[in-house]
């Protein structure tokens, strides 16, 4: 047979020496990678190689059971195993399981909110280097795991210690040793231990690096052995970095070549061809490398599998896997595995055919492909079902590698199919690669993903399903849940009312089990805060929003007296010079007559606002990029932040996240808010969001308090700009309309607004290293209709998508520049009525609103023949006794003045009172 590693061999000089067995493990292939240009291909792994599952699963359990004997029944039963993402994944939970009794844990590049960071390190010559620990344990890695193996199993008492835990570090290959050496370095100066041992499937250190083992064995005092299925060495001739960078260039420009031949001279192979993407090796046209592939019929759509994974079981070790765990899962495989067998039935039957099916149409070859990290769960469900059917069954995962493929038989990858991340990764989206599955001749492919990679980019037309479709008869997904720690759930993302099960046909449709879990699209290397902000709050605990529609970036504030009686509230504002957002207004309780005003202007202005939505999400969209991160000023602009979330969901299948944050005035924004959207987000992404626009006030404090921030050291990057619903001041430009007009979540205060009340600022409960504070008033949940306004507005999204096309192709082209055109309008109406004073005006209908039921009203100018949208300001100002004057050429639909002479709760620039004239 032709080894699998020779054309790089031939072609750059490169060697592979060891013992007989080596060259049957291992091939060769070429990346673009500066720091290595060769790749060895294990084909036991089951990542690059499709293998049968029980070889490559056989293969990490032998070597645990190795690991056991080493150790001994003692030290096994106080053994912790760690593996290393992505590619050892699976195969240190296959150790973990040789030993026995052993708890694992896996590294990992997704960062999951909620969870706190047990270390991290870095892989140098990778191509993403950064590796996170993210045990739901905290004392995982410290080595006190007797409570895990059961009591009386650890020795007699008071003989167990931390430090005689052993940790088992898995990785694929040993090449320097580097990565792993880090790796003990830094967790040893965290938890130290007496004796480390190292697992790989093979040993390829140069006889240099040999030594370093022992050296560093005793720099940090503690025993270090090695276990490896084999050993040997990888020589490289001088240069080899150069060639091996032109010879990629080289063979990438030939494919090229010959596949724009093909789209030339073969148009049918074209099409398919053109579904692989500039530039990347053709796996569409490759032929099969086995040559054993049968006419088939024309592919089905994707079917989903309801897998029925069992509850409390994790997905993996990315926060830990017990031997408890293993236990359960073990018990559900053989049903799960029966169900997958179920669908690979029902999917041979040709498409209208009737009764039983011919031997010829069942599955022969079929693939479980894994997932990236998620290598374990497909693992074990290939294992299961290699017993369960008769066809033959191989295993491999997807993988974030990039590797150039030659269809040569003497080059380890053959063919790979591309596609675009579909887990939103916190790295940024980039290309994802299946190897050596375009072409292999599977009859169909099971495609095993978590539920946190369960989205619409899995399922778009360039997503990896579609991909796979043309190489194979039936595509099945099956989604295991991700897990999630308990502590950390309130803080994560959580399955979205929309699944992107809807995107599927057929069956796929049906519910099913699986959620799409937003993931914080953060760099590990930018996490490094000089102090712990706690994780954002969000319901139900706090308001009664959805979870995934908001993170709060507050504190719970809720059992704290705040509110008092408005005479009382200004009387002490005003007396002692006060800030406004120091207490609270009792909340305004409409009454019935209200309350069915708000739901008819609701009903008849909700698809105007659904419009004024998507005309503003468009902008954001085509102007801050693909993935903004809306981060919405609490508590006006938390309905409009959520709003534009479920637009870019229905309009885009895409989930943005959304936060909201304080801003006070006289005050700036929350400092510890930005701190934490920096650390968990690229500052650029951020696009602040409020709801309307009065004078302006808010948008000058939100560019004065950014500036603040940067000048005192915070992260530099965030634009002040202020998306808003509406713009009727001009004084921004990024806006869903300009006129001023009735935005029904102005009518009420927490009711619509998630039950949540203004921010509060007061020295004795905000500390330094404290979010600003708010009231989650659950008392109030008889009368919420926060979710009632979203769903109306967001009903009509259907219906207002091509008049939102249209506005937003107009916007894009037009001068949106500022002209503060309301500015200019409030300083002349308080000359004119003798308030001198701009802070007394507050302009538009959601300011007079807020005029009428939180401040003492003067007077309403209401613009003559305004109509439908005043109704419930001439309801408000009638129960309060407040005049309502019509006027001409008023620039906003209404204006309303607070008492120039009695200013209780007037507030000037500063957020103080405004002192009597």
């Amino acid at each position: 047979m032709v080894w699998s590693g020779s054309w790089v061999a031939e072609r750059l000089g490169v060697e592979l020496v060891g013992d007989g067995e080596l060259r049957e493990l291992l091939g060769l292939a070429l990346r673009r990678n500066p720091k290595r240009a060769h790749l060895l291909v294990s084909h036991v792994l089951g990542k690059h190689v499709p293998q049968y599952p029980s070889v490559v699963y056989g293969a990490g359990f032998e070597l645990g059971r190795r690991v056991r004997e080493l150790l001994g029944e003692a030290g096994t039963r106080r053994a912790v195993v760690l593996g290393y993402a992505e590619t050892a994944t699976g195969l240190g939970h296959a150790v973990a399981d040789g030993l026995g009794t052993a708890r694992y844990l896996h590294s990992t590049r997704r960062p999951v909110a909620g969870v706190a960071r047990a270390g991290g390190f870095e892989e140098s010559h990778s191509h993403a280097t950064s590796h996170l620990l993210l045990p739901e344990d905290p004392e995982l890695l410290a080595g006190d795991v007797g409570d895990a193996v059961g009591a009386g199993e650890t020795g007699g008492a008071g003989e167990a210690h931390p430090s005689d835990a052993v940790l088992v570090l898995v990785d694929d290959e040993f090449s320097t040793g580097n990565t792993v050496l880090n790796t003990i370095r830094a967790l040893h100066e965290r938890y130290p231990r007496n004796r480390y041992v190292i697992v790989t499937l093979v040993d390829m250190r140069s006889p240099a690096d040999r030594g370093r083992l022992a050296e560093f064995a005793a720099e940090i005092g503690a025993r270090v052995d090695l276990v490896a299925r084999n050993s040997g060495m990888v020589r490289l001739p001088d240069g080899v970095l150069e060639k091996g960078q032109a010879l990629v260039t080289a063979e990438e420009a030939a494919q090229g070549a010959a596949r724009d031949a093909v789209r030339e001279c073969a148009p049918g192979v074209a099409q398919e061809a053109a579904q692989e993407p500039e530039g990347h090796a053709g796996a569409a046209i490759s032929q099969p490398a086995s040559g054993a592939a049968r006419s088939r019929p024309h592919p089905r759509p994707c079917t989903r599998v309801d897998l029925r994974w069992p509850a409390g079981v994790p997905d993996g070790g990315r926060h830990g896997f017990t031997p408890a765990h293993r236990a359960r899962l073990e018990a559900a495989l053989p049903a799960m595995a029966d169900r997958i067998a179920a669908a690979l039935d029902d999917g041979a039957l040709d498409d209208g055919a009737q009764g039983d099916r011919a031997l010829d149409d069942r599955a022969r070859r079929v693939l479980i492909l894994g997932f990236e990290e998620l290598m374990y769960a497909p693992l074990r469900l290939g294992t299961a079902l290699e017993d369960r059917i008769g066809a033959e069954v191989r295993y491999s995962t997807t993988t974030r590698s990039p590797v150039l493929a030659v269809d040569d038989p003497g080059y380890a990858i053959r063919t790979r199919l591309v596609f675009p991340a579909h887990d939103d990764p916190a790295d940024g989206p980039g290309d994802r690669f299946a190897y050596n599955v375009a072409g292999a001749g599977f009859d169909a492919v099971v495609a095993v993903v978590d539920s946190t990679a369960d989205t619409p980019e899995l399922h778009a037309p360039d997503g990896l399903l579609a991909r796979l479709a043309p190489h194979t008869a039936q595509v099945l997904l099956a989604v295991v849940p991700s897990y999630i720690p308990p502590e950390a759930i309130p803080a994560a993302a959580v399955p979205s009312k929309v699944s992107a099960q809807s995107a599927l046909p057929g069956p796929s449709a049906l519910p099913g089990p699986s959620a799409v879990l937003p993931v914080p699209t953060y760099a590990p290397e930018r996490q490094e805060e000089p102090r712990m902000l706690p994780e954002p709050l969000r319901g139900p605990a706090f308001s009664s929003y959805a979870p995934d529609e908001v993170g709060w970036l507050l504190q719970d504030l809720s059992d704290t007296e705040l509110e008092a009686p408005t005479e009382e509230r200004e009387e002490a504002i005003q007396s002692g010079g006060a800030h406004y957002a120091e207490s609270l207004p009792v909340e305004y309780q409409p009454s019935d007559q209200y309350q069915d005003l708000f739901k008819a202007a609701l009903d008849q202005s909700a698809a105007r606002i659904a419009r004024a939505v998507g005309t503003v999400t468009e902008t954001v969209l085509a102007e801050r990029g693909p993935r903004p991160v809306l981060v919405s000023l609490a508590r006006a602009g938390t309905p409009v932040g959520v709003l534009m979330r479920r637009w870019a969901r229905h309009r885009h299948g895409v989930e943005l996240p959304h936060y909201a944050v304080s801003i006070v005035r006289g005050r700036g924004i929350d400092a510890n808010a930005l701190r934490w959207l920096a650390a968990h987000h690229d500052p650029a992404d951020v696009v602040f969001v409020d709801g309307w626009t009065g004078k302006g006030a808010i948008t000058r404090e939100l560019a004065s308090a950014i500036a603040e921030f940067e000048e005192t050291g915070g992260t530099e990057g965030f634009n002040p700009e202020i998306a808003v619903l509406a713009d009727p001041g001009g004084c921004v430009r990024t806006y869903g309309t300009r006129e001023d007009f009735l935005i029904p979540s102005a009518c009420l205060n927490s009711t619509v607004s998630g039950l949540i009340s203004r921010t509060v600022l007061r020295s004795d409960l905000v500390g330094p290293e404290d979010f600003h504070g708010a009231k989650f008033y659950r008392e109030l949940a008889g009368s919420d209709v926060s979710g009632h306004f979203l769903d109306t507005v967001a009903d009509r999204f259907g219906e207002v998508a091509g008049a939102v096309d249209t506005d937003v192709k107009e916007l894009l082209t037009a001068d949106r520049a500022p002209t503060w055109e309301g500015w200019a309008a409030v300083e002349r109406i308080s000359e004119e009525y003798g308030i001198h004073d701009v802070n007394l005006v507050k302009p538009g209908v959601g300011e007079t609103t807020r005029v009428l039921l939180r401040r003492v009203p003067w007077k309403i100018l209401a613009k003559r023949g305004a109509g439908a949208d005043l109704e419930h300001i001439r309801l408000l100002a009638q129960q309060r006794g407040v005049p309502v004057e019509e006027v001409d050429e008023l620039p906003y639909t209404c204006v309303g003045l607070i008492h120039p002479k009695y200013t209780r709760g007037a507030t000037g620039a500063d957020g103080k009172a405004v002192e009597s004239k």
